[in-house]
């Protein structure tokens, strides 16, 4: 007899950050005697099939959602997409109301996998975006993602709701119709005051071919650099691959513990401002440069605010040399929110509390 409650988790396969944010709470679930089931595709399920091997892992219809190697077509090419998009919703929809059947799924957190709900259950979604952010259809991207959020039972924020806060205007909106839950930053990682061993780590993720295109500019830059440089290719494949070049080691990917000592023993980190990269660095109080994915109006937005704000500095990805990295010292890095969650509180939605 299984007297576990069964929650079934989904995070977006669109880089690797809703995947990795998912782990703290897939953590939380089964410290509070649930059964999590991992749901989701590509990328995103093969990571948290490398963290939780124990866990049941099913696989979604894919999103197949593919970024234009020029940035300023990446609404045409989401545009274009959402008649295949509106396709896979409907059948992760189908998927989902198999699933729950199937396995007696007692409770649904979706990390923006717009499909996975059920009206007969209590059902997550879990967003930093209330406000979608699109250029001049800001307002259309905005009312079409909270429609798809009010379909749901609560409402997920992984941010403070003061003013000192990761998202600005993304996670911060009036949404009456709806249960918002500010649950603080989330991050997979611990910070610990180890040597330093590396002056610059690089970390990559994101989708194609904007993470080749980017990899492909920063192991040619890095060749210059004087210093240790750690270089994270942030591809999940089967085994782990590591090279040596002169000054700089190169994995394919890292899981969890060993990314997070890396982190800790590098002084730098480059990479893009994907929101879950900034919980990451914020917890583990790192001085960072940012490069946001060209055309991303969210990475863009928000590596902006935080050069704005004096945290870091970022540029674009053109933009970008060695030289660059010289502007550190004039910002102050970003510090950790200490701020704990109250996961008890947080799940007895799953207890009918």
């Amino acid at each position: 007899m299984n007297l576990k409650k069964r929650i079934l988790i989904a995070p977006l396969n669109w880089g690797l950050g809703h995947a990795t944010r998912c782990i703290p709470i897939i953590n939380a679930l089964i410290t509070h005697n649930y059964e999590p089931i991992i749901a989701s595709d590509g990328n995103a399920l093969s990571l948290l099939k490398k963290e939780f091997p124990d866990l049941k892992a099913i696989t979604l219809p894919s999103y197949d959602i593919t970024y234009p190697k020029k940035g300023q077509h990446f609404k045409l090419k989401l545009l274009q997409s959402s008649p295949k998009l509106m396709k896979a919703i409907k059948a992760e929809k189908k998927a989902t109301a198999s699933i729950i059947e199937d396995y007696n799924i007692d409770g649904v957190i979706s990390d923006n996998r717009l499909g996975v709900h059920n009206k007969n259950i209590p059902c997550v979604f879990i967003t930093h975006q209330l406000q979608v952010l699109s250029g001049s259809t800001t307002w259309l991207s905005t009312k079409l993602h909270q429609k798809i959020i009010q379909r749901f039972h609560e409402c997920w924020v992984p941010d403070n709701l003061g003013d000192i806060n990761l998202s600005g205007v993304l996670g911060h909106t009036n949404m009456h119709e709806m249960p918002i839950k500010y649950i603080g930053p989330l991050s997979r990682f611990k910070k610990e005051i180890l040597d330093i061993k590396y002056d610059v780590m690089v970390l990559l993720s994101g989708p194609e071919p904007q993470r080749t295109l980017l990899e492909n500019k920063l192991l040619e830059d890095f060749k210059h650099f004087n210093g240790k440089v750690i270089f994270i290719r942030g591809v999940i494949e089967e085994d782990q691959y590591i090279s040596e070049d002169n000054h700089m080691t190169i994995y394919n990917f890292m899981t969890t513990d060993a990314l997070g000592k890396a982190i800790n023993e590098s002084d730098l980190v480059v990479c893009r401002s994907g929101y879950t990269s900034l919980m990451d660095l914020t917890k583990l109080s790192k001085k960072a440069f940012f490069i946001p994915t060209p055309g991303q109006f969210e990475q863009e937005y928000l590596a902006k605010r935080l050069t704005d704000l004096g945290y870091t500095p970022s540029c674009t990805q053109d933009d970008f040399n060695i030289e660059k990295l010289k502007s550190i010292s004039e910002y102050k890095g970003l510090n950790a929110m200490d701020y704990e969650v109250n996961y008890k509180k947080l799940f007895s939605l799953f207890e009918g509390e």
